[in-house]
């Protein structure tokens, strides 16, 4: 098991005063923009730098405070070196050599997640893992939503946890009774004290593996949420992944559960058809699994995570079991489109990685006409040959990942190429008969052939809808 520490020498002060340091910001994406607003705000004097110029950061550049330093194209040599604090964004890497610099000057080099626990005292239920981060938070922050509870949700999702302290700095919103963070493991590399009052790791699967150099350097990324939690603390960890469980015996935090597999002594569990909730002395039913609006075998376990940590918030059950009925999920995610001609149509966009797709996969009993590949992220697609020899009935390959996706899946399946997602589309349509499903499950990024995974939904949705028109 690896070692969970903290190199003294990068902690802050205390008492963490800003105003009147220089800190460097690093990177402007919408992470850094809202990091470079709250530092302003509190006093410091904020520089930015990012690799990229003036032209592609145009509208960025506009919703930076006043005396903002910038300095683009690249990092100048001394820049971080000179700064009191660097805030990275989490999609920079670490290991470029300025920061690498800063770490070994004793320069303190934090991420947003940090910076935005150093400066308020709002309780946070901070959610990561690899696939389902942005359900289980919408779906926490709804179910406190009715619990009658004030809550922000952000981070790895919509509005950043900085622009969100900056709203509520400036009063445009009240201060919330809870603060409910998506966490990426890369804002995690980057924390320090940051210790939520509830936090989960929802499951392990290989992702980001051109950042990390192995999947036991991805899970103890992951498994920072809990570095700073104290036996005050609760974490909620998934009893079916095997080495999310193993992380039980490193928490400090009480450890609550949800298995959809087996009876758990804390938490939520599935009892035949019914989601069933034990917390110490307490306990009962919540709903049945017939009951929860949002399908797939994911999303149950997603339910299940959601519901456990709701009511370790103090969220009453019927405030619980009434957002699981009437929450409709989040767009790209199993997302039904249409049902055209008796074939129905799922945009699974967010399904970049290969457990996604396993748990997208899971999710019909029906034949499926797969649409997927993109860019790859170093990933073995192996783990996907048994479901997909069981569920897939014709591949249709785009992108970058095309020909390693047909080598290591289409021995057995017809694969078509596609050079467009509209072309995959009208080819998933000519395979398909009525009872089957078009599947869009990517198991790569898209930043080959799409701005983001929104735009590859999007662009899928639209080439969906103009089935049959064609020719109108």
């Amino acid at each position: 098991m690896f070692s969970l520490q903290i190199e003294p020498r990068r902690l802050l002060g205390r008492m963490f005063a800003l105003t009147g340091k220089r800190v460097t910001v690093v990177g402007l994406g919408r992470s850094g923009l809202g990091a470079a607003k709250l530092l302003s705000m509190y006093g410091a004097r904020v520089q930015v730098t990012d690799t990229r110029g003036e032209s592609e950061l145009r509208e960025a550049l506009q919703g930076l405070p006043a005396g903002t330093s910038l300095f683009l194209g690249g990092h100048p040599t001394g820049l971080l070196e000179d700064s009191d604090l660097v805030v990275v964004s989490p999609g920079v890497s670490l290991q470029i050599e300025p920061l690498l610099v800063c770490r070994e000057k004793g320069i303190p080099v934090i991420g947003e997640l940090e910076l935005c626990a150093r400066v308020t005292e709002v309780p946070f239920v901070a959610i990561t893992g690899t696939n389902g981060k942005s359900t289980v938070t919408t779906l926490v922050g709804e179910m406190i939503r009715q619990g009658k509870r004030d809550v922000f949700m952000g981070g790895n999702i919509g509005v950043s946890l900085c622009d969100g302290l900056v709203r509520i700095k400036k009063g445009e919103r009240p201060e919330p009774d809870w603060i409910v963070a998506e966490v990426s493991s890369f804002q995690l590399e980057t924390i320090q004290r940051f210790k939520p009052k509830v936090s989960a790791i929802l499951n392990l699967s290989p992702d980001h593996m051109d950042r990390y150099d192995s999947l036991g350097d991805y899970l103890e990324a992951k498994a920072r949420i809990f570095l700073r939690q104290d036996s005050d603390d609760d974490v909620v960890l998934n009893a079916d992944d095997p080495m999310v469980a193993s992380l039980a015996t490193s928490a400090s935090a009480q450890v609550a559960w949800f298995s959809r597999k087996r009876e758990v002594s804390r938490g939520v569990f599935l009892s035949g058809d019914r989601l069933c909730w034990r917390l110490g002395p307490s306990e009962g039913t919540l709903i049945s699994s017939g009951d929860i609006r949002i399908r797939g075998v994911h999303n149950l376990e997603n339910a299940m995570a959601a519901a456990c940590m709701a009511l370790l918030a103090g969220i009453p059950a019927d405030s619980v079991a009434h957002t699981l009925r009437t929450f409709p999920g989040l767009e790209h995610r199993l997302e039904h489109v249409r049902t055209f001609e008796g074939v129905t149509y799922i945009n699974d966009s967010k399904a970049t990685n290969v457990g996604a797709v396993e748990k997208s996969l899971e999710s019909f009993s029906v034949p499926v006409i797969l649409i997927a590949g993109g860019r790859g992220k170093k990933t073995d697609f192996t783990p996907l040959r048994e479901l997909v020899q069981e569920h897939v009935k014709v591949l249709v390959l785009i992108g970058e990942s095309a020909d390693q996706l047909a080598t290591t899946l289409g021995q057995d399946k017809p694969v078509v190429r596609a050079g467009s997602m509209e072309e995959a589309v009208t080819a998933a349509a000519r395979s398909a008969v009525p009872g089957d499903v078009v599947l869009l499950a990517p198991a790569c990024a898209s930043f080959d052939m799409f701005l983001d995974f929104e735009h590859r939904g999007r662009v899928f949705k639209e080439s969906v809808r103009r089935l049959g028109h064609e020719t109108a």
